[in-house]
């Protein structure tokens, strides 16, 4: 039978795991500040709206897509490096002059803003459809609730996946490596593989015979989603940081 450890992320495996180091948070005070209430308030958004989405869950996943999506990018905006990182500085040798560059506001539009924009593009355009398939797969009504299932991926994408595009781009080796559990543990991994997680537990209570009103699609699924983001966000910045998911 298969076990699951977690092993340090300098050790060797003969899946040949990936040397990249974890995503580090920027170093200012906005982004150590934030980087902790973020969790909170896309906890306290789900709370407030979740007798909303009992009683009407394609109304109320469809109205809080935006407050979601803007929590999302004002995490990766102000806390996250985006892909590639911080831009080199060219010196200035001695008697050149100052070339003339964007001022401050179009540098952070064009390193930050920007780049959050096009992650929640793609997350829309590719990682929903994808989800929802996937979501249909492992036993989402097929004949009826198309649009319940539509924007549960939706959620379930903007929650993992946003945050994942603006770090990490579109390289497909990567995204290879993040599939395999190849990445080393960090924030952005960690709300990934929470989410993903508890979008599957979230699926234990639908069949039990207990005729609640929230047990019905997909209110116990998205539920857990937002539960384990919240919690694979925090443990993979602290605890598992650093560390990998390996299958011996």
């Amino acid at each position: 039978m298969a076990s699951t450890t977690v092993i340090n992320a300098n050790a060797t495996s003969k899946l040949q795991p990936s040397t990249a180091a974890p995503i580090e948070p920027l170093k200012n005070d906005a982004a150590r500040l934030y980087t902790h209430i973020h969790p909170i308030l896309v906890l306290s958004l789900y709370a407030f709206k979740f007798p909303a989405l009992v009683a009407d869950p394609v109304s109320t996943l469809l109205g809080t897509l935006a407050p979601l999506a803007v929590l999302q990018i004002a995490f990766v905006a102000v806390c996250m490096p985006p892909t590639g990182g911080a831009p080199t500085i060219k010196k200035q040798k001695p008697g050149e002059k100052k070339p003339k560059g964007p001022g401050q506001l179009e540098q952070r539009l064009n390193s930050k803003i920007v780049p959050a924009f096009l992650s929640l593009l793609l997350t829309a355009i590719a990682a929903t459809p994808l989800l929802t398939t996937t979501l249909v797969l492992f036993g989402a009504p097929v004949s009826t609730h198309h649009l319940h299932t539509l924007l549960c991926g939706a959620h379930i994408a903007i929650l993992s996946t946003l945050p994942l595009v603006y770090v990490h781009g579109v390289n497909g080796e990567t995204w290879r490596q993040i599939v395999a559990l190849l990445l080393p543990m960090d924030e952005v991994y960690g709300g990934l593989i929470g989410t993903v997680l508890g979008a599957w537990l979230g699926a234990v209570p639908i069949p039990l015979d207990w005729d609640r009103e929230w047990q019905k699609w997909p209110v116990t699924i998205v539920t857990g989603a937002y539960i384990g983001y919240a919690v694979g966000k925090l443990l993979g910045g602290t605890l598992l940081k650093g560390k990998k998911i390996m299958f011996d």
